[in-house]
């Protein structure tokens, strides 16, 4: 369906134009949506950051999320959660262990700045795709609560079943393709490697350099 995220953040871009030129806050569920969201932004304008969120994963199952944790501590449990053997102690414990790899994360990404206030802007939140929806869920509610002037989810692979889930949350939904067969995310991409946090940081990293540029240089032209 898509050649690599390079062409699905394109792709997307096309979809969100609409926003291009109002400052956009384009936010990417890291690892994979980080080189998206850049290019994004680099179409759009704006600013681009990431939001933390972490999956809970299921007893046995790893790669079965069971539900998700924000950067704020919330918590989003799947209904069938308890079907996969997952009791209150190992939420808990697992919740835990998912909050000190966002610690660390939020430490490394971005290390000599907060976060970027959503107060007021359009905010766009951007994967690589949908499966269950938890973390996309557990990200949606962050930022709701951080008052955006609009909160966007966009995507460019989903399950239809999914989709209707995290459309309660947004204030506008944008998926490519919501095919029947589904059963991951890394099968709608003939290249979908894995990013390294190396890889992420180096992308926030060049992304707050060449806007650090910009100001410089309208400051500079302003000036004579």
């Amino acid at each position: 369906m898509f050649l690599d995220r390079t062409e699905a953040a394109n792709k997307l871009a096309e979809k969100l134009l609409v926003y291009r030129g109002k400052n956009p806050l384009v936010l990417a569920i890291p690892r994979g949506a980080v080189p998206m969201a850049k290019i994004i932004t680099e179409k759009l304008g704006g600013s681009i950051d990431v939001v933390l969120v972490r999956k809970l994963r299921a007893p046995f199952h790893p790669e079965l999320a069971i539900g998700s944790v924000n950067e704020s501590g919330w918590t989003y449990i799947a209904d069938y959660a308890a079907s996969t053997g997952a009791d209150n102690e190992y939420i808990q414990r697992e919740k835990l262990a998912q909050m000190d790899v966002i610690k660390s994360r939020r430490a490394q990404y971005t290390p000599i700045r907060p976060s970027i206030d959503p107060k007021g802007r359009i905010v766009i939140i951007i994967d690589d795709g949908l499966a269950t929806g938890a973390t996309m869920i557990s990200a949606l509610h962050a930022l709701r609560d951080r008052k955006p002037a609009k909160l966007i989810c966009a995507v460019p692979v989903s399950p239809a079943e999914t989709l209707e889930k995290v459309a309660e949350l947004a204030d506008e939904l944008v998926c490519l393709e919501v095919p029947e067969d589904f059963q991951a995310v890394g099968q709608f991409y003939a290249n979908f490697p894995q990013l390294g946090d190396d890889e992420v940081m180096q992308i926030l990293q060049s992304a707050q350099s060449e806007k650090q540029n910009n100001r410089f240089q309208t400051h500079v032209f302003g000036w004579q």
